[in-house]
C-alpha cells in the first residue's frame, strides 16, 4: 500500500552554471530545511528550472529570497511512497486514470532500501479527490 502525502512547492529560476544549485542547497540546509525532493533542469540558455519541494519546515521563500532566487507562488502536489516492486507506479497512475484525474507531472525514482516515491502534481480541483483515491 502506497502512503500518500500532500506537499507544497515552488519553481524558479538559477543560473546554469557550475555550483548554483549547490549554494541554494547549502542555503536551505543552513536554515534547517529539509527538502522532500528538488528538481533541476535547463530551461532557457543560460538558466535552470529548480522545483523545490518542502517537507515540515519553514517557508522556502524567505530564505531563497535571501539567496537572490525568487520562486513563484506556492503551490501543492502528492508525494505518494511505497515498497519498491515491479509495476507499483503503474498502480498509481492506473488508479488515477481510472478516475479521470489527468496527471501534469511526474517524477518517480527509487529510494533504495526497497523505497520508492513519485511527486505527482495535479490540477489544484482533483488534489483532494487523487489523495483520498490513492490512500485507499
Amino acid at each position: 500500500m502506497a502512503e500518500v502525502t500532500p506537499v507544497v512547492y515552488y519553481v524558479g529560476m538559477i543560473a546554469d552554471k557550475p555550483g548554483e544549485g549547490a549554494r541554494l542547497l547549502n542555503v536551505f540546509k543552513e536554515a534547517g530545511i529539509n527538502l522532500a525532493a528538488f528538481l533541476g533542469y535547463p530551461k532557457a540558455r543560460k538558466a535552470e528550472v529548480i522545483v523545490a519541494v518542502e517537507e515540515k519546515a519553514p517557508s522556502l521563500l524567505p530564505v531563497a529570497r535571501k539567496a537572490g532566487v525568487a520562486l513563484g507562488k506556492k503551490q501543492k502536489a502528492l508525494l505518494v511512497t511505497g515498497e519498491d516492486r515491479p509495476g507499483a507506479l503503474a498502480e498509481v497512475m492506473e488508479k488515477l486514470a481510472g478516475a479521470n484525474i489527468n496527471v501534469i507531472t511526474a517524477h518517480a525514482v527509487c529510494g533504495g532500501a526497497g523505497r520508492w516515491g513519485v511527486l505527482i502534481t495535479l490540477a489544484p480541483a482533483a488534489l483532494k479527490k487523487a489523495a483520498k483515491l490513492l490512500a485507499a
